[in-house]
């Protein structure tokens, strides 16, 4: 094998390499998105549930619950939950099921 097809070899492996890289992370991002827009939802039709039905009432027994299945979501596929109440992401499962139970 010559110099110039060694480095031609090893352009395209490092191109192989990049491509795979990039569309990994692409995955993650949007994995990412799509837990961040599920809990965000639940978080938001929980909130909207609670006003016009009460706190206790089946509307929002419904949304706690698509809230809890959310968070459980993303942290098995990522390791990591969205907390829509402080707009971040967290690395810790420390959610409380119960956050929205009370006033």
């Amino acid at each position: 094998m010559d110099l110039e097809t060694y480095w031609i070899r090893r352009a395209l492996i490092a191109a192989a390499l990049m491509t795979a890289l990039f569309l990994g992370g692409a995955a993650l991002t949007r994995a990412e998105d799509d837990c961040q827009k599920r809990v965000n939802k639940a978080d938001h039709n929980l909130h909207e549930a609670i006003e016009h039905h009460g706190w206790q009432s089946s509307q929002a027994d419904h949304w706690r619950h698509e809230l809890a299945e959310a968070r459980n979501y993303c942290w098995d596929h990522g390791r990591r939950w969205w907390d829509a109440d402080a707009n971040r992401w967290r690395t810790d499962r420390d959610w409380d099921d119960h956050d929205h139970d009370r006033h």
